[in-house]
């Protein structure tokens, strides 16, 4: 046997005690002394022993962060579904492109029943979709979509002789519409902001008079993105109200789910998302708040076949059209990629062992952890929420230390808030309690946001233990520390 297989023999053992229940959240170090410590260990000019190697990869895994544990709340994701963590395992193991069917057979029909499932989920039963690589690359799937259904042209003559374009999303909503604007050539000023109101939900009114604007200019609207699930306050647009005024006004609703989606789950909460069924396509990402592992994310449409059309490229030595077999299960030629990973079987894994029922109470145990958060967060002296009540698993609040209470809070005091929430982080962080995150956001100074998800399954002790730990490095400011 090769000596990698016997290193391979030894990798579970080694994941199992580097990330044990008595390993510590992070053993954080400047990228300096990270340098430095890990000098001999980065180095790959040499080939070493298998027993070196596990040296090396112990020393790595020790000043990596645990995300498996419950005080890792920095992210929209955490630990990993066991089942999921199978899945990624054996699709990692067997090695292949999900492109053609003769190379995956049976991962090809997983794609295709777990997509069927999840349209059928979210009120697409006649549509389409792909596993992507993430929500950013699905927000440009949605622009490719929008811009190839209003203009299919475009596809061999390009944007030249098109009107100018335009794009409408919150101000609340994720900065991939940016990016992805500018890599497909709209430019990032095609994008029309909307404002938010005190709950971070689009103003519907504003994107009417928006739309009116860029129409009686003689410009096209070619896409709303409506946001089920804000990254930092985790709110969830009137998706009901958008799609009236996007089928009043003929245009592509995406809907960004890539968060909230996975509320859809549970008959108590998929009310949240009201409206989502009237979407022309929608990205969901099961790797956050489901804990599917890093990557899993879905493209959908409402429209079968608009994604062939869109993005196919009849490459000749790949899609041949005549195989052996019904090529309409070579599916590769819909995807902007050419290799693709088997991100679909980690999915089935999960719903397989699962079963909805499962995914059901696991998403209603993650809202309920949060409604508890959110109510010891309005109980407890110092703590003082953002907003309320929640929409998504997010609960965001600032902690006001002792020597900042019962002073005027003039700009001069939320100045001082500003730099004390990024200080208790640090102290939270390099003393190994909590990784949480903080944001700015509008008007808004500094603040926490804690992100409930599926795994690792948590009690109401662990949130209390959180805000404990949050409290606690929050007493040790002091103003010389600011």
């Amino acid at each position: 046997m090769d000596r990698g297989g016997n290193f391979l023999e030894r990798v579970y053992g080694i994941i199992e005690e580097e990330s044990s229940g008595h390993t510590p959240l992070v053993n954080f170090k400047y990228p300096e002394e990270l340098q430095e410590i890990l000098r001999n260990d980065l180095d790959i000019s040499e080939p070493v022993s298998n027993e070196e190697l596990e040296k090396s990869v112990r020393k790595i895994l020790q000043y990596s962060v645990k995300t498996n544990k419950h005080t890792f709340r920095n992210q929209l994701y955490g630990a990993t579904d066991p089942y999921g963590l199978a899945g990624a395992w054996i699709a990692e193991a067997f090695n292949t492109s999900q492109y053609t069917f003769e190379v995956a057979p049976v991962f090809t029909l997983i794609e295709l029943n777990v997509i069927s499932r999840v349209l059928d989920m979210f009120g697409l039963s006649n549509g389409d979709g792909i596993f992507s690589p993430g929500g950013s690359i699905s927000m440009m799937y949605a622009l490719v979509a929008a811009r190839y259904k209003a203009f299919p042209e475009i596809k061999s003559k390009g944007m030249k002789n098109l009107p100018e374009m335009t794009i409408y999303t919150s101000e609340d909503s994720h900065y991939s519409i940016m990016k992805a604007a500018h890599w497909l050539g709209f430019g990032t000023e095609s994008v029309r902001t909307i404002r938010v109101n005190g709950s971070g939900q689009m103003i519907t009114e504003e994107l009417e008079v928006a739309l009116k604007h860029d129409l009686s200019h003689q410009r096209y609207p070619v896409m709303v993105n409506v946001t089920a699930g804000t990254t930092v306050l985790g709110a969830i647009d009137d998706i009901e109200e958008i799609s009236a005024i996007c089928r009043k006004y003929k245009i592509w609703m995406h809907v960004d789910a890539c968060w909230g989606g996975s509320l859809l789950l549970s008959p108590k909460f998929k009310i949240k998302l009201k409206g989502i069924e009237n979407a022309n396509s929608i990205s969901w990402n099961p790797h956050k708040m489901a804990g599917a592992p890093l990557q899993c994310s879905l493209f959908l449409l409402s429209e079968k076949n608009l994604l062939h059309k869109a993005n196919s490229a009849a490459a000749q030595y790949l899609f041949q059209q005549d195989k052996f077999y019904d090529v309409r299960y070579d599916t590769g030629d819909k995807s902007i990629q050419c290799g693709r990973k088997v991100d679909a079987f980690k999915l089935w894994m999960i719903w397989k062992a699962r079963g909805i029922e499962g995914m059901a109470h696991m998403t209603e145990h993650t809202m309920e952890l949060a409604e508890f958060c959110l109510q010891s967060v309005a109980s407890k002296p110092g703590f003082r929420l953002v907003i309320a009540p929640m929409q998504c698993p997010n609960v965001c609040f600032w902690y006001i230390p002792s020597f900042m209470r019962h002073q005027v809070e003039d700009d001069s005091w939320w100045e001082l808030m500003h730099k004390i929430t990024p200080k208790i982080k640090e102290l939270l962080t390099k003393s190994a309690r909590l990784m949480v995150a903080y944001s700015p956001l509008r008007h808004h100074k500094n603040f926490f946001r804690i992100a409930f998800t599926f795994h690792p399954v948590l009690e109401d002790k662990h949130v209390l233990e959180m805000l404990q730990a949050i409290e606690e490095c929050g007493e040790m400011i002091t103003s010389d520390m600011l």
